[in-house]
């Protein structure tokens, strides 16, 4: 048998469960794991700036491909905390990422020891698993048993905590014949799938509404196999957002509150039945429940048990992973279509496409400052379906989901249920460093993006190239325009007089500045006519220097985005015009019909 540290055997589980990329800040209780990870080789490590900066890395990294587990790694006590963020969004979105903590000794864990804190009980509620090591012959297990937790059922993230002493104890570990353990996916039957297939059907008006889970099942092919087979129309949710194209005959667009398009609520309004695979009900997406299931039935596909019933109780649930549901549900398809049993639904396909091509935002506006709606025109024209778009929050992110195309899954990697501001930039360090042939492009307000700028310097160093598009209005912009519900105008303005960039107004940080001082490259654009010359000059500017790239456009101080404001998908106010004419919004999927 082969001897070696608890340290060393767990990253040797490590590489053998698949982890490629470990994101940290090393630190004295961690530091035995560090030395192992040097010696074993094989695992990129890129050292963050901050410790919840490297959760957010491994989120972006995991998103980025199927299959990917981003580990994060701290010492003991306040960068265990500091990544508590993290996994409070990763197991939002269900997202499997490893956490792992150095801790003091076994000994004096509990005496007060510098930086001791029991991180385990503090990181349960927002993991799949938290543990404490106290016994080094132990830790092969626990690693071993933490992949098959994140993998099995709803995704999720992992937390172990290993005492310095624990990771300097030899143990008996053979990694030659380390296995992973079996995968858990509760899979549909095909008697379920004929009862749900039976009630589609059934229905005239039918949707899917397809979510993250299928996105993290990987079975986007089949989504749309089986969209095709029965003619129902998708609805995307923002986590599902790029699991069927946008230019997709059948994309009837988003629903919600803010997230969503003016066609997507009135094709949702006008349904009767409704397949929900792979999805939560969000609130945002859902708004008011009596209005979002008024005259609807509902089935609801979803890998965990517990999550069927949870916001409301649909007529019919299955538990099942998405990708063994959409396989049957193709099967069967098929078979009905073979047998001329498949209802004719191109007749409302067509009425959601109708919708689509008349029910528009503008977005061309020749306004100075900027108005954000243009911002987004032009990121349509300069970045393709190839790109990997990465947001988290605020205005801009809600603005951008109405306006952006996403085209691909994996291709709009968004933290949707925690939304923590400043996630952003680490998260799209990470899916750049996951893909780095690909094109990723970050969109931030300027709150976002100041929460974690000194991140950027990671870029700088590991030479991780990416766009990040800064839309600044030195506001908290959502938040005050939430705030005309109370009347008040109150701790949300960013603005202030910069002594050393005059130049700037009333806008306050010079983001051109920072951006340059953490080594990385920036442009501003004050007029929407200089957006594409920018944004192309920044795809050249990454390239060359492999540094990430900041194009920031100077916008109106006060934009109100469109959103409900009575918790109602069917009463979005649209704060600024529609479109009325082809050129109001060139860059629409479907050409406006006036």
């Amino acid at each position: 048998m082969a001897r070696m540290t608890a340290a060393r055997a767990a990253v040797e589980i490590l590489r053998r469960e698949g982890v490629t990329a470990a994101f940290g800040v090393p630190g004295a209780a961690i530091n035995p794991f560090y030395a192992a990870l040097k010696a074993s080789g094989g695992i990129r490590h890129t050292l963050a700036r901050h410790v919840e900066g490297a959760s957010h890395m491994a989120e972006g990294h995991t998103r980025a491909n199927p299959g990917n587990i981003g580990v994060c790694v701290g010492t003991s006590g306040p960068a265990g905390t500091d990544m508590i963020t993290g996994l409070y969004s990763a197991i939002g979105d269900s997202i499997p990422i490893l956490c792992i903590t150095g801790q003091a000794p076994t000994a004096v864990i509990h005496k007060e020891d510098f930086q001791a804190v029991d991180i385990a009980s503090i990181a349960a509620p927002v993991t799949k698993m938290a543990v404490t090591v106290l016994e080094a012959a132990q830790a092969p297990g626990v690693l071993q048993q933490a992949f098959h937790v994140m993998r099995s059922g709803r995704p999720g993230p992992v937390l172990i905590d290993l005492p310095v002493d624990v990771q300097q104890t030899e143990i008996e570990f053979d990694p030659d014949t380390y296995a992973p353990l079996p995968v858990f996916k509760p899979a549909a039957t095909r008697a379920q799938i004929d009862k749900a297939l039976g009630m589609l059907n059934a229905a005239e008006r039918p949707l899917i509404v397809a979510g993250g889970g299928v996105i993290g099942a990987d079975a986007c092919e089949l989504l749309v196999e089986f969209a095709e087979l029965t003619g129902v129309p998708v609805i995307p949710t923002l986590m599902g957002w790029g699991a069927i194209p946008d230019g997709h005959e059948l994309n009837a667009g988003m629903v919600g509150l803010q997230t969503a398009h003016r066609y997507g609520n009135a094709t949702f309004l006008e349904s009767d039945f409704v397949l929900g695979i792979g999805n939560r009900w969000a609130n945002r997406h859902t708004g008011r429940l009596d209005v979002y299931t008024a005259g609807r039935t509902f089935v609801h596909v979803d890998v965990e048990p517990t999550q069927i019933g949870r916001i409301f109780a649909p007529d019919y649930g299955i538990a099942s992973d998405a990708k063994a549901a959409l396989t049957l549900f193709v099967e069967a398809a098929r078979e009905l279509r073979a047998a001329g049993r498949l209802p004719d639904r191109s007749a409302w396909a067509a009425a959601a496409q109708e919708r689509r091509a008349t029910l528009q935002r503008r977005t061309h506006f020749d306004d100075v400052p900027i108005k954000p709606q243009r911002v987004y025109e032009e990121m349509n024209k300069a970045f393709g379906p190839e790109t990997r778009y990465v947001t988290t929050i605020g205005l801009s992110q809600i603005a951008g989901a109405q306006m952006l195309h996403v085209h691909r899954p994996r291709h709009w990697i968004n933290c949707g249920q925690a939304g923590p501001l400043g996630w952003t930039i680490p998260a799209a360090l990470g899916v750049a460093g996951a893909d780095p042939g690909a094109q990723v492009v970050a969109l931030s307000g300027d709150y976002d993006f100041q929460f974690m700028i000194e991140e950027l310097a990671v870029g700088a160093q590991h030479r991780i190239p990416y766009i990040h598009v800064l839309v600044n209005n030195s506001y908290l912009g959502l938040i005050r325009q939430a705030q005309r519900a109370f009347d008040i105008d109150f701790q949300v303005k960013l603005e202030f007089e910069n002594i050393n960039s005059p130049e700037l107004g009333a806008y306050g940080v010079d983001h051109v500045k920072v951006a340059e001082g953490l080594g990385c490259k920036a442009i501003r654009v004050t007029d929407p006519a200089d957006l594409g010359t920018a944004f192309e000059r920044a795809k050249k500017l990454a390239a060359e220097f492999q540094v990430p790239v900041v194009v920031e456009a100077i916008l109106e101080r006060v934009t109100n985005i469109a959103m409900s404001t009575t918790n109602d998908i069917g009463n979005v106010v649209e704060f600024e015009e529609t479109a009325t004419e082809p050129w109001h919004a060139p860059t629409s999927i479907r050409t406006l019909k006036v």
